[in-house]
């Protein structure tokens, strides 16, 4: 790390990218890093004049997260030259409002940029320490009934290789409540049929740790069809793959599902991700113990176990209270 009380914002911002590889965090998380940085980095220079990590204020990183509030999707970037590649102007949401959740991931990340300056003694001051996030009120998805997953899976033609494809990935997802990407990177050999069980590799994970998900009896005769029907048109190690035998993509598969839920005339809105939340929300109403469906799930804790999928309602406490009930369950509580 450049230790100068001169350093630019922009050579701060190579050096942090390397120590985030140095650290082998997810392209993705990288990714989200550099996306931000460079935005912010822009607006400092642009805005501020002012190409120096010592100079940087809170007021001006107040400013560039109001600013990023405020203004609309995709209608400033990092450089001109991508504008001319991208065309942001011609996306459906172009301009349209920025999440308070985007807003909080900006935050975030600045927060953690200005903490590795601070930590390494480039700054002074640290900018960001009195900065908070901004109160988020989740707002509850919508629920995949009974109903509607039978007329998504319905709908679909199983004599067509991606469709029966996705058919599968549908069920064992809904089955074992794993991330998309973590379904989708799947390979033949990580499938234990005797045990009913798949083997997540850290390499795929999330959280960077190895786990096993387990599926049903039902689940298990579905998977042989397929891996059977697979091997008789291509010949690959991927078990959810595209005809020419490479890993179906998640933009895909989520484009796809959208096509389901539309052809099944379903009008919430039901995502490819909210198979795993129904899983998680249907797991907690069958008695399920939140500390396991954490493992399960491959969350670092409980607590975000909690936050990210709780999303039990008011019904389906009632429906499912009776069998809890103390009253209920006390020998002689009934006359």
């Amino acid at each position: 790390m450049r230790k100068n009380k001169n350093l630019g914002i922009d050579y701060a911002i190579d050096d942090f990218m390397i120590y985030c590889q140095e650290k082998d965090l997810r392209i993705k998380t990288i990714t989200s890093y550099e996306s931000t940085l460079r935005l912010f980095d822009r607006y400092i220079e642009d805005t501020f004049k002012v190409n120096n990590v010592n100079l940087i204020t809170d007021k001006m990183c107040k400013d560039y997260i109001t600013y990023t509030k405020e203004r609309g999707k995709y209608t400033f970037l990092s450089n001109d030259y991508s504008k001319g590649i991208n065309f942001p102007e011609n996306r459906k949401d172009y301009g349209k409002k920025v999440s308070v959740t985007t807003v909080n991931n900006y935050i975030r990340n600045l927060k953690v940029f200005f903490n590795y300056l601070e930590d390494k003694n480039v700054i002074k001051k640290n900018p960001m320490k009195k900065i908070k996030q901004f109160k988020n009120k989740r707002i509850p998805k919508d629920q995949l009934s009974d109903k509607d997953f039978k007329k998504i899976i319905r709908c679909m033609d199983t004599t067509k290789f991606h469709e029966f494809r996705d058919y599968v990935i549908i069920q064992i997802i809904m089955d074992t409540g794993m991330r998309i990407g973590e379904c989708l990177a799947l390979q033949v050999k990580d499938i234990d049929i005797d045990r009913r069980a798949v083997f997540i590799s850290g390499d795929i994970a999330k959280g960077r740790k190895d786990r096993y998900v387990f599926y049903s009896y039902t689940m298990s005769k579905l998977l042989r069809r397929w891996m059977q029907y697979k091997d008789r048109y291509v010949e690959t190690d991927n078990l959810f793959c595209v005809k020419r035998g490479s890993q179906l993509s998640i933009g895909n598969f989520e484009t796809n599902f959208a096509k389901y839920v539309k052809r099944a005339r379903i009008e919430k809105n039901i995502t490819a991700h909210g198979l795993r939340n129904n899983y998680a929300r249907r797991f907690l109403l069958a008695g399920g113990d939140i500390f396991m469906l954490s493992r399960l799930l491959g969350h670092s804790s409980v607590t975000v176990t909690e936050k990210a999928y709780a999303d039990v309602t008011t019904e389906d406490i009632r429906k499912n209270y009776q069998q809890f009930s103390p009253l209920e369950n006390m020998r002689g509580g009934r006359r």
